[in-house]
C-alpha cells in the first residue's frame, strides 16, 4: 500500500458506519430509480433504453459489492411491491424484464468487487469493469426476456441487447472518464491532508 493513497471503494474513503451504509444503500436504489426515468422506448420491445445500467454499475463501483448489490435488491423488491421507480414510473413485477433486474444485483456486486481491486482507477480498467457488468446484465436479462415472452433467443437479442449497445458504449466512455477523475481528485485531497 502506498502511503497517502486511498484504497477500497470511493464510498469508504472517508470512513464507514452502519448508518452511513444504510443511507448509501437507500440512495443507490433511489439513484437507479431516478435513472430509470430517462427512458426511450424501443419499437417492438418491452426493454426501453434507460440510464439504469449506467447507474447500476456506478453504484456498484462506488459502494462496493455488498452495498451495491443490497441497493439493487432494494430497488427490485421495492419496485415489485409498488414503488413507481421502474422505467417510465412503473411498478410491480415486470415479467418480461425481471431478468434485467436480477442482472442488476449481480452486476452491481461484480462492479463493486472489481472496483475494490482498483479497476475503477484507470480508464482502461474502468472500460473492462463496465463491459463485464453490462455483459452480466445481458447474460441474465436476454434469456429471461426470451423465456418470458416466448421469443426465440435471436429475436430476444435483437430486441433486448442490440438496440442498447451504442448507449452502453457512450455510458462506458463516460464512466471511464468519470471514475478515474474522481479517484485522482480524492488522491490529491488525501495526500494534501496527510502532509
Amino acid at each position: 500500500m502506498v502511503p497517502g493513497r486511498p484504497t477500497g471503494v470511493l464510498a469508504d474513503v472517508w470512513g464507514r458506519s452502519a448508518v452511513r451504509d444504510v443511507i448509501l444503500v437507500v440512495g443507490a436504489a433511489a439513484t437507479v430509480g431516478a435513472a430509470a426515468q430517462i427512458a426511450i422506448p424501443v419499437p417492438g420491445s418491452p426493454v426501453p433504453i434507460t440510464g439504469q445500467t449506467f447507474a447500476v454499475l456506478l453504484v456498484g463501483a462506488t459502494l462496493g459489492a455488498y452495498r451495491g448489490a443490497a441497493g439493487m435488491l432494494l430497488y427490485a423488491v421495492a419496485g415489485a411491491l409498488g414503488v413507481p421507480w421502474f422505467a417510465d414510473g412503473t411498478a410491480g413485477w415486470p415479467a418480461a424484464t425481471a431478468g434485467y433486474l436480477l442482472g442488476f444485483i449481480v452486476a452491481a456486486a461484480l462492479a463493486g468487487q472489481l472496483a475494490a481491486l482498483g479497476a475503477d482507477r484507470r480508464p482502461g480498467y474502468t472500460i473492462a469493469l463496465m463491459a463485464a457488468g453490462n455483459a452480466l446484465i445481458y447474460l441474465i436479462g436476454v434469456p429471461w426476456l426470451a423465456f418470458a415472452t416466448g421469443m426465440d433467443l435471436t429475436t430476444a437479442i435483437s430486441k433486448g441487447l442490440t438496440p442498447h449497445l451504442l448507449g452502453d458504449l457512450l455510458k462506458t466512455a463516460l464512466a471511464a472518464a468519470l471514475l478515474p477523475a474522481i479517484w485522482s481528485l480524492v488522491g490529491r485531497r488525501v495526500t494534501r491532508t496527510d502532509r
